[in-house]
């Protein structure tokens, strides 16, 4: 067994349902200090809440050279995973890391344990071979991915920013391949922003509307239009923004009363041909043109981010190739994740992890034929910037 599956392994069997880190960080912690690296242990949230975060970095005795002219490279990720649902609908128990044909199964063996065992195993590679290359290596991990993502990575960016600490590069380790680790990465992501409307009607009986203002009935041309709108044409970077219900609520439960109000919550994915403010006066236009009665609440959940050609995606690039003969795709596409926090602060971040088909879902898994090369790429991308420093 290597020692990429052991690590893999010993993550999944810590259960570690968000926000809870079920010892994982501190495993990675103690794992690491003996090679130099200094944690900070960051714990956030409300009592109910409770997230631990973990910053540990590494900086090289260079002679003759100041610490802050170092480059730092970041691992990001996240060691909190979704519920697994229902246990007896697993295969094997879902913290219980388990070989079937090839497969690693367990909750979190795609998203995104593995690919944390990876990089720290290619850390300590990397270390053993060239303690003395000009290269800062940080560790930045936390519990509080996976659901609100209100006290883990953000928080520790926030508190990295008040220290005034450089970040140069970081790779984030969420599952981003289709079919083989390396043939996609995302070097940006689309924005996220939400709204709630709230459009108010007048409340009566369904046999007397002349009395009444149905908001369901004032609502639907709208809802209508909203849907049927191209909000722009995207870019070569970023597809369309889209747009898109999530949930709709009206009526009391009683088939015969016209409600007082219907709440509709919808959501924008943009990338840069838009922005934020834009796509609200837009939405807003339609909403009056149509002469509703509504109050609107918006959340901007993230910007969106794009990391062009550079150091870093030469660097990964290259280690892919090298490894696994591909040409990774750059892509945009998908949810957010946390590389929109760590976009605000360090200038290149790519996202590069194993196949992502079975995240989430019962029974997850990863290839045992994609944990070395996906070590072996982290690796690479260490000599490829140690290099270039």
């Amino acid at each position: 067994m290597t020692a990429t599956r052991r690590l893999a392994e010993a993550l999944i069997a810590r259960p570690s349902v968000t926000p809870a880190h079920g010892g994982c960080i501190d495993l990675i912690a103690e794992r690491l200090a003996p090679l130099g690296f200094e944690p900070h242990v960051i714990d956030s949230g409300p009592a109910d809440w409770r997230v631990r975060n973990l910053w540990s970095k590494r900086v090289p005795a260079q002679a003759g050279r100041a610490p802050q002219a170092i480059k730092t490279m970041v691992f990001a990720g996240h060691v909190d995973v979704v519920p697994p649902g229902p246990a007896e609908a697993w295969r094997s128990p879902p913290f219980t890391p388990t070989e079937r044909e090839g497969r690693l199964y367990g909750r979190g063996a795609s998203d995104m344990k593995s690919s944390i065992a990876a990089f720290v195993v290619a850390v300590e590679e990397f270390v053993a071979a060239q303690p003395d290359a000009p290269l800062a290596i940080a560790l930045l991990l936390t519990s509080d991915e996976e659901s609100r993502a209100l006290d883990g990575t953000r928080v520790v960016c926030d508190w990295l920013a008040a220290r005034g600490e450089p970040l140069h590069a970081c790779l984030v380790g969420e599952p981003t391949a289709r079919q083989r680790t390396g043939d996609m990465v995302k070097n940006g992501r689309r924005g996220s922003l939400s709204g709630r409307l709230v459009v108010r009607g007048v409340q009566g009986h369904v046999a007397y509307p002349q009395l009444a203002r149905n908001p369901i009935h004032q609502l639907a041309p709208a809802l209508a239009e909203l849907a049927a709108t191209e909000w722009d044409a995207g870019n070569a970077h970023f597809q369309p923004t889209g747009w898109q219900v999530s949930n709709l609520h009206a009526g009391t439960g009683a088939g015969n009363v016209i409600p007082g109000e219907a709440v509709v919550d919808f959501n924008f994915r943009f990338g840069t041909a838009s922005t934020p403010e834009d796509l609200q006066a837009r939405l807003q236009a339609v909403l009056q043109r149509h002469g509703l009665d509504y109050t609107l609440d918006w959340t901007l959940g993230a910007e969106p981010f794009l990391t062009p050609p550079g150091s870093l995606l030469d660097a990964v690039q290259a280690a892919i190739h090298a490894e696994t003969g591909l040409l990774p795709e750059l892509s945009t596409t998908g949810g957010t994740s946390d590389g929109r926090f760590l976009a605000r602060i360090c200038p290149q971040v790519i996202e590069l992890g194993p196949p992502n088909a079975s995240i989430h879902q019962i029974d997850e898994h990863i290839a045992l034929a994609e944990l070395e090369p996906l070590k072996n790429i982290y690796r690479r991308v260490l000599e490829q910037l140690a290099a270039q420093a």
